[in-house]
């Protein structure tokens, strides 16, 4: 049985020692999918592998770069203001250089707290993107879960161990880049906002019914169960 180890590796482990016999690996449909009541999810992969992730990531890098042109400039033009200050003591009486260089002062605390304000934001706004993302492809997570008469979608960071078949990352990628793009024609929600239901997503009054089920649909993601 093809398994791998996520976040860890067990050594020495026989899954049919003492009587423990391996399950059958799950059965997959055309599409590749696995019929399974659990499946695994890659979410770094989804975000950063779909046309939507990558112009996320395309503008975001764009807007950190162009802070950091900034700030280059900001800093020669400072270190500039300084040396001329500089040249300029030897010539002023006290006095007279005083409040030059209270202003210089002045200024380069302005412009360091520009830029602090500018970083917050540039984070504010990676943050959010992530939210609106994991908000946008639930019902098509929730719709991969149906097919598969899963129960729950499972972060692979909280797996140790599992097979292969069942993870849909490659599923969910693909059906993403169908369904959003790149997103960049869509509006982003506002706080507190629902998106409409995928169709063909599982019923939560069926799916609550199933023996032994834990609570029903898409697990919400790790990052996302503190926002």
């Amino acid at each position: 049985m093809a398994v791998r180890a996520v976040r860890g590796v067990l050594t020495g482990l026989v899954l049919t020692a003492a009587g423990v016999v391996a399950p059958p690996l799950p059965a997959q449909d055309a599409d590749g999918m696995a019929a399974a009541q659990i499946l695994i999810l890659d979410q770094e992969r989804l975000f950063s592998d779909s046309k939507y992730g990558l112009r996320v990531q395309a503008e975001l890098e764009k807007i950190s770069n162009d802070l950091a042109e900034r700030n280059q400039l900001i800093s020669a033009e400072l270190r500039a203001e300084e040396q001329e200050l500089t040249e300029r003591r030897s010539s002023l009486s006290p006095e007279e250089f005083r409040p030059l260089a209270d202003a210089f002062d002045t200024k380069v605390v302005r412009l360091r707290e520009e830029q602090d304000a500018r970083i917050r934001e540039l984070q504010r706004r990676r943050d959010q993107e992530r939210r609106v993302f994991t908000q946008r492809v639930l019902p098509v997570l929730s719709n991969l879960a149906g097919e598969a008469g899963a129960v729950a979608i499972l972060d692979e960071r909280a797996v140790i161990l599992s097979a292969d078949r069942i993870d849909v990352t490659d599923q969910a990628i693909q059906r993403v880049d169908e369904l959003l793009g790149d997103g960049g024609e869509l509006a982003a929600p506002e706080p507190g906002e629902d998106l409409p239901p995928a169709d063909n997503a599982p019923d939560p009054e069926a799916v609550d019914q199933l023996p032994g089920s834990p609570s029903p649909g898409v697990v919400v993601p790790l990052d996302a169960r503190d926002q």
